[in-house]
């Protein structure tokens, strides 16, 4: 009986190191890394940059899987009930992190109790644009036309509860104005019936813009972020032209299941902000206007908490309803 204590007693203390090992072992496996939008895509492509630079970093594959629909609700909601060992991950975006709880009546997660912030990637601002023949040269002049005819002037999306939606109902809402909302299958297909005049306005994401305001398509007349941006210097911001509730930021990051591991969350996020400091990387996201993020969990976390009463508040005043 002693003999038998003892060698259980030993089998017991060699376990305890191995599964330590095993642990610091992470990632020992191909991690998945879920995107709930469409391949093509700026959050499948920004998430397929990240992996592979992530991957290099944690000297691990990392796969990308695309789970779209339900404006981001289904791969999100992939990501909350996948197993928090650090090997499902996934990007949070914006409208499924901080709008769609708000917005649907029925939402089979929790994006403030089911999820791991791990880390924030990018912000990026929106452009409010007309055709480049349209007679609405400043803002001043948009607004003065829709005062002038109520429920007149349109103004194109791309979906019901995206940031172009919720943008034009903010700018509505804080300007007393009345408009047509019209909503599309993409932005692209929003901005193109903007060129061709078959709506008046549209806020547009600044990546997605910028090819046609250089063309000479459409005119930029404000930026909904806090400053100018360096790509388009001359175009005021919202709050320059008296509209500073009207800061809107598109914004995603790196998210995980409830209950990750302090340890693989923390190398997870040292993985990404380095990946951020890749020059390339950072050219490519400077050069589309966005903001890199980086930082904290914490951090990450506060952004969501601080955004979600405010779209709530957005949706409830617009009464936006997807159904």
């Amino acid at each position: 009986m002693k003999r038998r204590s003892l060698l259980m007693a030993g089998a017991g203390s060699l376990a305890l190191p191995l599964g330590a090992q095993a642990q610091d072992k992470y990632p020992s496996k191909v991690i998945t890394w879920i995107c709930p939008y469409a391949a093509g895509g700026n959050a499948d492509n920004r998430s397929r940059q990240m992996a592979r630079l992530m991957g290099k970093e944690l000297g691990q594959t990392i796969i990308v899987d695309n789970k779209a629909g339900a404006g981001g609700n289904i791969g999100t909601e992939m990501i909350g009930r996948a197993k928090p060992d650090g090997y499902t991950i996934g990007m949070g975006n914006f409208a499924p992190m901080a709008v769609n709880q708000a917005l649907f009546k029925k939402l089979n997660f929790d994006p403030v109790n089911d999820f791991t912030p791990i880390v924030l990637l990018e912000r990026g601002p929106l452009i409010l644009m007309v055709r480049n023949e349209s007679p609405y040269k400043t803002v001043a002049d948009l607004v003065a036309a829709a005062k002038a005819a109520p429920g007149k002037l349109t103004y194109a999306s791309g979906g019901i509860g995206g940031t172009h939606h919720l943008s034009g109902a903010l700018f509505e809402h804080t300007a007393k104005i009345d408009m047509i909302h019209v909503p599309y299958k993409s932005g692209a297909a929003g901005a193109t019936d903007l060129m061709g005049g078959q709506v008046n306005c549209m806020f547009e994401q600044m990546y997605a813009a910028m090819p046609s305001i250089k063309g000479g398509r459409l005119r930029p007349l404000a930026i909904t972020s806090k400053v100018r941006s360096p790509l388009l210097p001359n175009i005021p911001t919202m709050a320059e032209v008296g509209f500073p509730a009207v800061e809107v930021q598109n914004w995603q990051g790196i998210i995980g299941p409830k209950g990750m591991p302090a340890e693989i969350v923390d190398m997870l996020n040292k993985a990404a902000n380095k990946a951020l400091q890749d020059k390339e990387q950072r050219d490519l996201m400077l050069g589309q206007g966005n903001e890199i993020g980086g930082g904290t969990p914490q951090e990450f976390a506060a952004l969501m908490v601080a955004e979600r009463p405010r779209w709530a508040k957005v949706v409830k005043d617009a009464k936006i309803d997807p159904e």
